[in-house]
Parts: C-alpha cells; sequence; structure tokens
C-alpha cells in the first residue's frame, strides 16, 4: 500500500508543480519560447485547455492552471485522507481539512519552485550561464531578488541576495 500512496503522490506532485509552474511563469513574464517552456505547456495542455472553458483568465493570468494543480491535490489528499481517517468522520470537518491539506501543500510547492530556481541560477551561474535554463531561471527570480538587491549591496562582486531568499523562503515553509 506505501508504495501505490508513493507513486500516486509522486506523480500527482510532478503535476502539480508543473501547473504552478506554468501558472508562475505566465505571472512573471517568463518566456514560454526555449525548451523549459515548451515542456511544460506540453506536459500540462491536457488539464488546462478543458479547463479554460469554464475558467476564465483574470487580470492577464492563466487561473486554470491554479485549478489544475489545486483539483489534482484536492484528489490526492482525498485519497489518503479516506485512506487514515477513522471512520464516523464529520464530512464538514473532512472537507475543512481536504482543502487546508490540499492548499498547503501547493502553497509548499510554490515555496519550493522558487527556491529550485534560485539554486538552479546560482549554479548555472558558476557553470554555465550561457545555459537555455539560465534566462527562465533568472526571468522567474528577478521579481522576487529586485527589492533584496536594492537593498543587500554585492560584496566583492558576488550577489549574496539569493541566499537571504532563500533563508527567507525556509522560514516561509517553516509556517507552511
Amino acid at each position: 500500500m506505501q508504495a501505490i500512496v508513493f507513486l500516486l503522490d509522486s506523480v500527482v506532485s510532478f503535476f502539480c508543480v508543473l501547473f504552478l509552474l506554468r501558472f508562475l511563469m505566465q505571472a512573471m513574464r517568463v518566456s514560454f519560447a526555449g525548451q523549459l517552456g515548451d515542456i511544460v505547456v506540453r506536459l500540462t495542455n491536457w488539464g488546462v485547455k478543458p479547463l479554460r472553458r469554464f475558467i476564465p483568465g483574470i487580470a492577464g493570468l492563466d487561473w486554470s492552471s491554479v485549478f489544475a494543480a489545486l483539483g489534482l491535490q484536492l484528489l490526492l489528499s482525498g485519497i489518503l485522507i479516506a485512506l487514515a481517517a477513522p471512520a464516523g468522520y464529520d464530512v464538514a470537518s473532512m472537507a475543512l481539512m481536504l482543502a487546508w491539506f490540499a492548499l498547503r501543500a501547493l502553497l509548499r510547492m510554490t515555496v519550493y519552485i522558487f527556491i529550485g530556481a534560485l539554486i538552479l541560477q546560482a549554479v548555472i551561474s558558476w557553470i554555465n550561464p550561457y545555459s537555455p535554463l539560465a534566462l527562465p531561471a533568472n526571468q522567474l527570480t528577478r521579481p522576487l531578488l529586485a527589492p533584496f538587491r536594492r537593498l543587500i549591496p554585492p560584496i566583492s562582486g558576488i550577489d549574496l541576495s539569493p541566499l537571504v531568499l532563500i533563508l527567507l523562503l525556509q522560514v516561509v515553509l517553516m509556517f507552511l
């Protein structure tokens, strides 16, 4: 049973991260023209395109990506709660718990996406700054790093703002 739960969690988490990445890339104005954008769009179209009929884009953002991620996470949370919950649990409290688990998981995934992008950006800057992933990682993290870069000057040409932002994101994860 643990193996099935592990596989289900892995597959759902993979697609939830892709749906969230699609939303964040659009929100941060990351170009979808490169390899990363193409992969994200191709692997998420199956869930986003049908939802666009019912969920409009508001404020220039594709909210169907968020609802696709939320739907998958609600499904996973429902299965996990159904397997672990004792009989006779109140339906209202189960629904509230289900919504909280799903929302918390999506928020945590979003924070992990930003932490991963920051680490990727740092590693790529050392190894190959002209990598195809360098520009999307930079575009995704630039809006978050901008306030820190104004406050924290580079020391000997080294930008410490990503380190400070990663530490703050870790603090956010502690509260989630």
